[in-house]
């Protein structure tokens, strides 16, 4: 990469890299289903995409009036998640490209995701992804997680480069916030799509490149060539 601006670019983990999502609602539904909630929908969940898993289980206690602790809640929930997770989970194949093009160029990589770290590492484990990051970080291990900047900003000290030379590559929009916090620039592949035509949402605005598409509209070479375009001129 010729770039002199991007050292080094940034994961979200479920719905950017791996095909998540639907496994996290499943696995909150039966979470939920559980403590006697059996009307849990994906369009609740969706809510919540992007949003750290301990902090989602926070407002769904408070929203549900569970009296079960939270850490228990998410013990629960991440047992069943990683049941899920180990049989089902697909990376989507245009962001394998993408990844691929940028470890064989050299570039730094981390994940920085809202997931515990059990599950990142059962996750790009599952996905054949774990030899190409060089750190990950779970915001389980920050302060707070997005859209809160501490998980982005730990992946990169991890990884040893500066906030300001890294790029971000998200799906929500608690994490195109995160990154726009964190001072770093943001790829944004919607992981709600938008028809044809239609804008994405405008909590999407600080992101520099979106493909409100989703991931059907996303390719390596578009999101290469952003990378490549805000680097410094050629001398």
């Amino acid at each position: 990469m010729t770039s002199t601006r991007t050292a080094a670019v940034l994961f979200d983990l479920d719905g950017t890299l791996v095909d998540t999502e639907p496994l996290y609602y499943e696995a909150t539904r039966r979470l939920l289903d559980r403590h006697g909630v059996r009307d849990f929908t994906w369009e609740q969940h969706a809510g919540f995409i992007g949003v750290g898993t301990r902090e989602t289980l926070e407002v769904l206690a408070g929203r549900f009036a569970l009296t079960t602790p939270v850490d228990e809640l998410l013990a629960d929930l991440n047992a069943v998640y990683l049941g899920l997770l180990r049989s089902s989970a697909e990376v989507f194949p245009r962001m394998r490209t993408f990844v691929e093009r940028l470890h064989a160029n050299g570039v730094p990589m981390a994940v920085a995701s809202g997931s515990s770290r059990e599950a990142i590492e059962a996750a790009l484990v599952h996905a054949g992804l774990q030899g190409y990051f060089g750190a990950t970080a779970s915001a389980e291990e920050v302060a707070a997680g997005k859209p809160e900047p501490d998980v982005f900003l730990e992946a990169a000290r991890r990884l040893g480069v500066p906030a300001a030379r890294c790029a971000v590559i998200e799906d929500s929009a608690p994490g195109v916030a995160a990154a726009h916090a964190a001072g770093m620039r943001c790829l944004a592949v919607l992981s709600v799509p938008v028809g044809p035509g239609t804008p994405p949402p405008a909590a999407f605005g600080t992101a520099e490149l979106v493909f409100p598409g989703g991931h059907a509209e996303f390719t390596a070479e578009a999101a290469y060539d952003w990378l490549e375009a805000a680097g410094a001129p050629r001398p």
